[in-house]
């Protein structure tokens, strides 16, 4: 995770060998969830001696603070990039009316 300041956060996530159409970032609530899947395409897993994060699906969950947003996904050269904010509250200012007593 990396601070870009003024509240505002980056995940960063290797994913080579991904494409946008296997990735999928979901938020539910506060839950942030990236999932990366894989067409197997018929071949066998006893095929392979090791088998790195570009040939297998996986799952990567956060939780983040009350208030922080995702503004934006990227992906680029093999990482994907997640921007999260924390917007300022909107601040209201009301003219309060001054009773008087009589």
């Amino acid at each position: 995770m990396e601070d870009l300041g003024e509240g505002a956060l980056r995940i960063t996530l290797a994913v080579a060998g991904f494409t946008p159409q296997t990735l999928q970032v979901t938020l539910e609530d506060r839950q942030l969830t990236i999932a990366g899947r894989r067409d197997e395409g018929g071949k066998t897993e006893e095929a392979y001696l090791h088998r790195g994060i570009a040939a297998r699906g996986f799952v990567r969950s956060f939780v983040l603070a009350d208030g922080m947003e995702v503004s934006a996904a990227l992906l680029e050269h093999g990482l994907l990039h997640i921007d999260l904010v924390r917007p300022e509250p909107a601040r209201l200012v009301r003219q309060i009316p001054i009773q008087t007593g009589s």
